[in-house]
Order: C-alpha cells, then structure tokens, then sequence
C-alpha cells in the first residue's frame, strides 16, 4: 500500500507517522518550516498513549512521489479547488481521495440510489462544480475526524485526544478499499471503523462543528467557556436541534442527543476551536462546510433553521471583516 497525505499538518502528519510504522508506504507532502522539519528529523508524535517516531518520506514536490493507492487530504476544504496541480501527480486509475475535512463533503448526495436529491450538488462547497472538477466522486471515501492535533512546533505533533477515524463509501456498504485502508490506520495504533452509512457520522460530528466553530470565533472563547456560559449554552443547543431536523430532513437519522453532544465538548475543557485557531493565525475561515452547507441543506429540505441562519450571516461578516484592510480612523 502506497499512501500520499496532501497537506501533511497537524492530522495529515500525525495520520502520516501512524501509517508508517505499521509499516505503509507513507509520502508527507508539506510546506514551510514544517516541511524542512520533518525533512530533517522526521515527525516525532507526543501523545498521553505514548510517544512515537517516524521517518517517512517528507517532500514539498508531489511529483516525487507519482502515483499513490490512497491520497489522504489533509488540506481545508476551501482549498479543494485549487488543488489541482498538486494533486494530479498522485492520481492513478484506482487512486482513492480521503478526505478528512470537516463538515459537509462535495460528495454528499453522490451514490444515493433512489434519493430524491442523489446526484444534487451542493453549491457551498462545490460551486459550479469546480470541486468535483479536481476531486472525482468516484475516487472518494468519507473519512470523520474525531481527533485533536496541533503543531507543537515544526516536526512535533501534539496529539491532544482521541484516534477515530470512521471511514465509508458514499453509496454505501463495505468496501475493500476501505476495509484495507482500515486495517493499515488500525496497525498504525488509530481506530478506524468501516461505517456502512457514514452520512450518520457526518452528522453526529458536525453537530458540534456548526455550533462551537462560529460561535468560538465570534466570542473568543474555549469549548468550556461556551458550554459553561447559559446563554451561549441554549444557543449551542438550538443550533443542533435544527442541524438534527436538517438531517433527518436529508434522509439520515443520526443516533445522538442535544445534552449528550454538549457535555462531551465541554469534557473537551479549555480548547480553542479550529476556526478560533484560524482567526488568531489569520488564516481564511472554513465556513461554507461547516455552516454554510447546512444552511443550504436546510433550503433544500425545507427546515427554516433561523438560529443557523443568523450565526452563519454573522460568522460570514467577521470572515470579511477580519481580512479585509483596516479602515483609517476618522474615516465614513
């Protein structure tokens, strides 16, 4: 098994390390100080189940490594459309994407046989199609994180909690190449289930997504903070009561409730939530996945989800506002 991981960062290195010393194939493809870290001295993994090594082949040129069996994107997801020229020096005929982003997949309606909405696009985050144009629905995997990882400093990976990485087909069922995927990330140390409909974990996943992501940026405060603070607490609850009606709307039936969601991200405690994280690093922020697709699906669906609504036109101005020039002062 050769696998590539497009954008070898946080998950993608710690992913990468895992793989490895289970003995696959494993190419980082990176950049920055990072890149010539790992060049250097490899990944070294700190983790509370143990610290560990490894030595893969780290490179910032994809077309050293050709053709691979799996691509595991560790890329955001407003970056898929431009991907292109990275990406194709990976893609074989039987190349598989796995992508590990949060929030709604280009994917999402692909492979669902007798749906009312298979083969829909879903414009957020494939608009006009440029997405699919460079990720081909037929190579995809479904891949759920549920995982916590930051760059300690260039070559170390902090690895916070939790090993899950659920895999599945979007037409369902049990693949082999998700079954030998799995069994690779099992060897590695993760846990990796083949789920037969991996749309439920979608879902169950993104329930807290859609809610703390915005919702840390606009505040600027931790999970605990949120979950702690009443107000924001009921808001957090309205927000996945509507994302549960959108997604039974959809045709899944995710087996989680609202409480249980919410006090497994407080037991979280204090921890900045990836889109605070890019807000603080000025970095663009994953939206449309995470908020805006669910918005769009409830159009779709008909569920008015007003709470979702307005976070996400608030989430959005911040977005603009926070990379746009700063206005002079004095000035109208």
């Amino acid at each position: 098994m050769k696998v590539a991981v497009l954008g070898a960062g946080a998950i993608g290195a710690y992913v990468g390390a895992a793989l490895h010393r289970s003995g696959v194939e494993v190419h980082l493809v990176a950049r920055g100080l990072h890149l010539d870290a790992m060049r250097r001295h490899g990944v070294l993994v700190r983790s509370p189940r143990g610290d560990f090594s490894a030595t893969p082949h780290v490179t910032g040129d994809p077309a050293e490594v050709g053709e691979a069996d799996y691509v595991f994107l560790g890329l955001k997801a407003h970056s898929y459309a431009t991907a292109g020229p990275l990406l194709a020096p990976l893609l074989g005929p039987g190349t598989a994407l796995v992508a590990a982003q949060n929030g709604i997949p280009w994917w999402y309606f692909h492979g669902l046989a007798g749906h009312p909405l298979e083969g829909h696009r879903v414009e957020t985050v494939d608009p006009g199609g440029a997405v699919s144009a460079v990720l081909e629905l037929r190579r995809a995997i479904g891949c759920v994180v549920y995982c916590s990882t930051v760059i300690e400093r260039p070559g170390v990976i902090r690895h916070l909690e939790g090993t899950r990485f659920s895999l599945g087909e979007p037409a369902g069922g049990v693949s082999g190449r998700c079954t030998a995927l799995s069994e690779a990330m099992i060897a590695g140390g993760l846990k990796a289930p083949v789920e037969p409909d991996i749309r439920n974990d979608i879902w169950i996943k993104l329930m807290g997504n859609v809610a703390f992501n915005p919702l840390s940026a606009l505040t600027r405060a931790t999970m605990a903070q949120m979950c702690e603070h009443a107000d924001t607490r009921a808001l957090v609850a309205t927000m996945m009561t509507e994302t549960l009606e959108i997604a039974r709307a959809a045709g899944s039936d995710p087996q989680v409730s609202v409480e249980k969601r919410i006090d497994g991200a407080w037991r979280v405690g204090h921890h900045k939530t990836s889109m605070l994280q890019d807000l603080e690093a000025g970095k663009p922020l994953e939206i449309d996945a995470i908020i805006g697709a669910v918005v769009e699906l409830a159009g779709l669906t008909g569920v008015p989800a007003p709470a979702l609504r307005h976070v996400h036109a608030a989430i959005g101005l911040l977005n603009r506002t926070a990379t746009a020039e700063p206005v002079p002062a004095g000035s109208h």
